[in-house]
């Protein structure tokens, strides 16, 4: 049986590992957080390497059109699910599809390389390293799945003049809630939607 790892078990990550039970390979998942749900599992500070949702983020499409095709939402979550909603649809189909068992929580990802014989197999050496054990240990995969988001990292483009300005400068990965703006004037700076 052929083993495929599987980098972050958000909503990506999540449908990899059935994908790939579906497929009858054998998956293993490494997720750095202690929870699936990938940005929609809410922290209140921004955490080096994680997407980030904020406080009163609410999903931008219908409940039906997010959903995974073989696992409705629940009939009594809202059309336009918050974040806290996201994440209970994520669990649950981690829950009724036996997913967990298949995911290695706390578990850093540093580096993947080809193995030694990659150019007759495709293989890959996945280094891993889990927040409970001092040292990273290497396993080789047949493939290797990178689900991690592309809201992982925040992207500041450079501005000319930027630097002369001496306001507080946020970027939106950074952002929890509006507390903090309320009675400001505040300037935002960019929007990236794709249709």
């Amino acid at each position: 049986m052929k083993k495929i790892a599987i980098i972050g078990a958000g909503c990506s990550g999540l449908a990899a590992i059935k994908c790939c039970l579906d497929e009858g390979l054998m998956p293993e998942c490494f997720e750095m957080s202690q929870d699936v749900g990938g940005l929609w599992n809410y922290t209140h500070k921004p955490e080096e390497g994680r997407g980030s949702a904020y406080k009163s983020l609410v999903i931008n499409t219908s409940k039906e059109m997010m959903a995974f095709s073989d696992f409705p939402p629940p009939e009594n979550f809202p059309a336009f699910m918050p974040h806290e909603y996201v994440l209970k649809y994520f669990k649950m189909y981690a829950g009724n599809f036996g997913l967990y068992q298949y995911i290695n929580f706390g578990t850093r990802v540093e580096k993947l390389n080809p193995a030694f014989d990659y150019a007759t197999t495709g293989r890959w050496d996945v280094t891993v390293k889990r927040q409970s054990q001092d040292k990273s240990e290497t396993k080789t995969y047949d493939g290797v799945l990178v689900c991690s988001g592309h809201h992982t990292h925040p992207y500041m483009p450079k501005i000319q003049g930027l630097e002369k300005y001496s306001g507080r400068i946020l970027h939106s990965h950074s952002y929890k809630t509006n507390d903090e703006f309320a009675g400001k004037k505040i300037l935002v700076v960019g929007k990236y939607y794709v249709i």
